[in-house]
C-alpha cells in the first residue's frame, strides 16, 4: 500500500473514531466567577507540595445555572457562602450543601462531577483550587451516562 493511501485509510479511521464519540462536554450555564487571589508555590521552595498553583475565587451561579460536568488536576475546597448547592458526582448521586458548609473535592478524571442551583436564589461559592503549576483550575468533562439532567 503506497503511502498516501495508508494516510487516508489513517485519516478515515481517526474521523470516524472522533464521529462515533458520542459524549460531549456540557459547559457551564449562568454561571459567573471573580478571582481574588493567586499564588503561585514552585516545587523547589516547598517540595511537597510539587508545585502547586493556589487560586481563590467567587463563582456565582444564577438560579437554573450549573458548572457544567468537569473535574479538577489538583484539589479543591469550597465554601457554600450563600444559596444552595447540588453536586452530582460519577456515580450521579448528589450532595446538598447548605449557606455556611464546606465541601472538598479530591483531583482526577475518575472524579467528573457538576454544580447545580436548582434554588431560587443566587448560589455564591468561595473556592480555592491547587491544581499542579500550569494546569487549568478545571477540565470539561462529559456528563456520565447516569445523568438525565444534562
Amino acid at each position: 500500500m503506497s503511502v498516501r493511501a495508508r494516510t487516508l485509510v489513517a485519516c478515515a479511521v481517526v474521523a470516524l473514531s472522533c464521529a462515533a464519540w458520542p459524549a460531549q462536554a456540557t459547559p457551564g450555564t449562568d454561571i459567573t466567577a471573580v478571582t481574588l487571589g493567586q499564588v503561585s508555590v514552585p516545587d523547589r521552595l516547598v517540595p511537597f507540595l510539587r508545585g502547586t498553583d493556589f487560586v481563590a475565587r467567587e463563582i456565582t451561579v444564577a438560579p437554573g445555572g450549573s458548572t457544567g460536568w468537569h473535574y479538577h488536576d489538583g484539589p479543591v475546597i469550597g465554601f457554600v457562602r450563600s444559596g444552595v448547592l447540588t453536586h452530582p458526582g460519577p456515580d450521579c448521586a448528589a450532595e446538598v450543601y447548605q449557606a455556611g458548609e464546606f465541601l472538598y473535592e479530591p483531583a482526577g478524571a475518575w472524579n467528573v462531577h457538576i454544580g447545580r442551583n436548582l434554588g431560587t436564589e443566587p448560589l455564591v461559592l468561595d473556592v480555592i483550587y491547587a491544581p499542579p503549576l500550569g494546569d487549568p483550575l478545571f477540565r470539561d468533562a462529559p456528563a456520565p451516562a447516569c445523568d438525565s439532567a444534562g
